[in-house]
């Protein structure tokens, strides 16, 4: 009789001849089951234990091979400086494999990983980061599939959740088992929020918390997964969504002996020594009138009832109306609905919004201002209101130009720049659309959103921080050998299309399409043209020309 033994919890997959009683074959298997299942010819399926099967037929556990998971735990453990490269051994971080669930097309299977909130070893203390590990139903047994780990966008987001097998998630399983990281402080991972934050204690400790919290963390946060589940050394594939593509680009520095290929969607950071955030938002904002423009010539009708909402929250008490979870919708605020207007749908979304404003009796509606705070993410993910443009700041504290040493607000220095454009008062008063922001965080924000008020005085404490470590090394960028693929869109509201142009000019052997099909939400657009695309760039199944 010829068995088929699959042992994912053990790591274990083998072909068992009852004559001979030889494991064959040892691999990396990832779905967690309580029991081997065991199949005969006949088509006769039974479910055994581990000990039951391996005493019938006369194999002690200690001659099989070692599974992943026992094999780093007898590694020696060493500790990932913040300058390590990618040939350091690194820390195997404790883990344990969760639930396998299934959704239509794609088995799921959760990993939780402890691993070190100070990478260097200089603060103790620990975090854990979830991986939910993606794998097309009809190749959920094959481990032969090399590892494709996302990198989210934001900072300050969890990876997408998926439903089916759709999208770029469904074109990456066919050739990948795919990985979606919360990135440390994010959805299942250990989450960074306004109550854990104050928690830590005053303003000054959950600033050097937070720290902790950006791509360089993160990054070293993947390479000691990478290292948990590729303990042969393998390599594996990086796709970075907009701030996931700065943790590429990051990754690149830090570990590029770890990488296959990199892919980037809208993602290209500014690499440039000491701190770029004025750089970036004097662009920004560039783009941003841009939209406005765009917004106004769809939809006419707005110009006026933005005016009103306008004049009417300028004319409460306290410059603004209650919001139903405690902050205030002021003039301002309205304004952030702006950062919409760079992906697709956001127009549309914002239109329908201002439509739902009144609710008959001359008040805002409840159905606005809930719409509202639902449209803006800063409040249920701080990271993203409290770390956003330190992602601009690349080490440099000493630098010759102070601007280049903090970000110091640095949207709100550039807002003031531009004169009485972004003003909703003076808009008004000059019969003027009413212009909205983008994808900016303003020091008024930890005034008005409740959330995030008891954050104001660490907020304070991040922008003026100057000793952000570099994120990025020039020299391993300018002799890139990895092979990288990038998307870059045109009309980007989010990352600057010049400045992508520079940082890909800068890493060697960049392949970049450039589009203006698609927003800067493009890979959830047309998930499966773009990633195909870029894979196929990056392998050079697209010539260069």
């Amino acid at each position: 009789m010829h068995l088929s033994i699959a042992s994912p919890a053990f790591g274990l997959s083998s072909t068992v001849n009852s004559s001979t009683r030889t494991a064959v074959r040892a691999t990396r298997g990832s779905f967690a089951q309580p029991f081997f299942r065991a199949s005969a010819e006949k088509g006769v399926h039974c479910r055994l234990s581990m000990s039951t099967f391996l005493k019938s037929i006369g194999i002690k556990r200690a001659e099989l091979p070692l599974s992943p998971a026992e094999a780093l735990s007898k590694r020696p453990r060493s500790t990932i400086s913040a300058s390590a490269g990618a040939g350091d051994a690194g820390e195997i971080p404790f883990s344990k494999v969760g639930s396998t669930t299934r959704v239509q097309g794609l088995v799921l299977t959760s990993h939780v990983f402890q691993v070190p909130l100070d990478h260097s070893g200089e603060e103790s203390g620990t975090v854990d980061v979830f991986v939910r590990e993606v794998a097309a139903a009809s190749k959920a047994n094959d481990t032969s599939l090399p590892y494709l780990i996302y990198l989210q966008g934001g900072p300050g987001f969890e990876s997408p959740r998926p439903m089916d097998a759709g999208g770029w998630i469904g074109a990456a399983v066919e050739r990948f088992r795919v990985l979606l990281l919360d990135q440390r402080g994010t959805g299942s991972s250990t989450p960074v929020t306004a109550r854990s934050l104050t928690q830590k204690g005053d303003a000054r400790t959950q600033a050097e918390y937070l720290k902790f919290f950006r791509a360089d963390s993160i990054v070293q946060d993947a390479e000691m997964i990478r290292r948990a589940l590729l303990p042969d050394g393998a390599k594996w594939t990086t796709l970075g969504q907009s701030f996931g593509g700065f943790c590429t680009l990051s990754y690149l520095s830090m570990f590029p002996e770890a990488l296959e290929r990199s892919l980037i969607t809208g993602g290209l950071a500014p690499t440039s020594e000491g701190c770029s955030a004025d750089e970036v938002y004097t662009a920004l904002f560039k783009r941003v009138r841009a939209q406005n423009a765009k917004y106004y010539q769809r939809f006419p009708q707005d110009v006026r009832a933005v005016q009103v909402i306008v004049q009417h929250l300028q004319s409460q008490a306290g410059g603004g109306v209650a919001l139903p979870d405690g902050g205030i919708l002021t003039a301002q605020g309205l304004q952030l609905l702006g950062i919409n207007f760079g992906q697709a749908g956001g127009m549309e979304r914002v239109h329908y919004l201002m439509e739902s404003a009144w609710d008959g009796t001359g008040e805002l509606s409840l159905a606005f201002l809930k719409g509202y705070t639902g449209m803006l993410a800063y409040d249920t993910n701080p990271i993203y209101a409290l770390l956003h443009e330190s992602i601009y700041c690349n080490g440099q504290a000493e630098h010759a130009d102070p601007s280049k040493r903090a970000s110091n607000w640095a949207a709100e220095r550039v807002r003031r720049n531009q004169g009485s454009h972004f003003d909703a008062s003076r808009a008004v008063e000059d019969d003027r659309p009413v212009p909205f922001t983008g994808e900016m965080v303003f020091p008024f924000m930890f005034d008005e959103m409740a959330a995030l008020r008891p954050l104001k005085e660490v907020a304070h404490l991040l922008a003026a921080k100057e000793d952000w470590p570099a994120l990025y090394r020039s020299e391993a960028l300018t002799k890139n050998t990895v092979p990288v693929a990038a998307a870059a869109y045109y009309e980007d509201m989010y990352v600057e299309m010049a400045l992508s142009q520079a940082t890909a000019d800068q890493v060697q052997g960049t392949r970049m399409w450039v589009t203006s099909e698609y927003m800067h939400s493009g890979v959830r657009e047309d998930g499966p043209k773009i990633f195909n695309r870029l894979v196929a760039l990056a392998d050079d199944e697209i010539p260069i020309r």
